[in-house]
């Protein structure tokens, strides 16, 4: 199978998961549904009430858009702040030493083969790991960040595979996806806090009265709560899938899937995890794992385990890629030399 069938197939992926997710929402929302009808004390006689199921559907629907936009306008924030927070500093070409040159070089290899435009590189210093990643809402305030271990541990061809992966990230709007999804689940989120502030006012009125109210926020909680749990291993899902097309796309951009092979079989051996205390808010943009594993992130995690990445990276052609045209590849073979 060539790069081209799995960058198709990671999409159609992504398009069902999405719709899963989808699906969940609806299923939410017949939940609050049903459990309306008990809480006016209309079921079981009544079990389809249309006035009152628009009702139920409009209130949910808007409560998670409430809560969407608004973790959505807390994370939109550019890529150089992301890449500030995680300790880095902008690389430029008159301040890197030679293995910072040759990141910029590539970088602008990557760009040149991906068609958008040269974004800023930061470095992260501190961090010996291998890893990188891109932030940023849109391709004009993207960044790429790379640790001092990745340019230390990684030969050319690697680095290469490596900031291929992440500019398809950034070409494909993978950014931008995960900050709705993101944006989603603390909308579903919403629901389970009201839930919970029906259960907590529970003392608040008599017994007979108050029993129904808090009931109603009981099943809220549960409703929000699995919601939750749903939304989260479906937008894990659809990470794993986006790394699976950003690997297919470094490929499609080096024409040499060896080079990002030989960095997952380093990472077996190596260490990918970073020591900055916001690595975990930005856990899932990162190239490798950055958080320390466990059960949980295991369950939740959002990069494909490294065996199946090598497996499928490994069995990539770049001879279904056309040629490309002679200027664009004179540019890809004479890049700026900054050393």
């Amino acid at each position: 199978m060539n790069f081209f069938e799995h960058q198709d197939r990671a999409r159609q992926n992504t398009q069902q998961l999405i719709g899963l997710f989808s699906l969940s929402i609806a299923v939410m929302i017949m939940a609050i549904y049903i459990a309306t009808l008990f809480l006016f004390r209309m079921a079981p006689r009544v079990w389809w009430h249309p006035g009152l199921f628009l009702y139920v559907a409009g209130i949910t629907i808007i409560a998670i858009a409430v809560g969407s936009l608004y973790k959505i306008a807390c994370l939109r924030q550019g890529g150089s702040v992301i890449a500030q927070e995680l300790g880095g500093r902008l690389l430029l070409p008159d301040m890197a030493d030679e293995q910072g040159r040759q990141l910029l070089n590539i970088v602008e290899e990557m760009a040149i083969a991906s068609g958008i435009s040269v974004p800023e590189v930061y470095l992260l210093d501190r961090e010996t790991s291998i890893n990188a990643f891109a932030a940023g809402f849109t391709p004009n305030d993207a960044v790429i960040g790379v640790t001092r271990g990745t340019l230390q541990h990684l030969n050319r061809d690697e680095l290469q595979g490596v900031i291929g992966h992440e500019f398809s990230h950034i070409l494909n709007g993978d950014m931008r996806l995960n900050l709705r999804l993101v944006g989603l689940l603390h909308g579903i989120l919403f629901i389970y806090l009201t839930g919970e502030l029906l259960w907590r006012i529970r003392g608040t009125s008599r017994e007979d009265k108050g029993l129904p109210l808090w009931t109603f926020g009981l099943a809220l909680m549960a409703i929000g709560g699995i919601g939750l749990l749903c939304g989260r291993l479906i937008k894990a899902a659809v990470s794993r899938q986006r790394e699976f097309l950003a690997d297919a796309s470094a490929v499609q951009f080096t024409r040499n899937p060896n080079g990002l092979t030989g960095v997952f079989q380093k990472l077996q051996q190596m260490d990918s995890r970073l020591i900055s205390p916001a690595a975990e808010a930005a856990s899932h943009m990162f190239f490798g794992n950055a958080l320390n594993p466990s059960f949980w992130e295991d369950l939740f995690s959002t990069h494909p385990p490294l065996g199946e990445r090598i497996r499928r990276v490994g069995g990539l052609s770049a001879s279904a890629l056309p040629l490309l045209n002679s200027s664009r590849l004179l540019l890809m073979l004479a890049p700026t030399q900054y050393y």
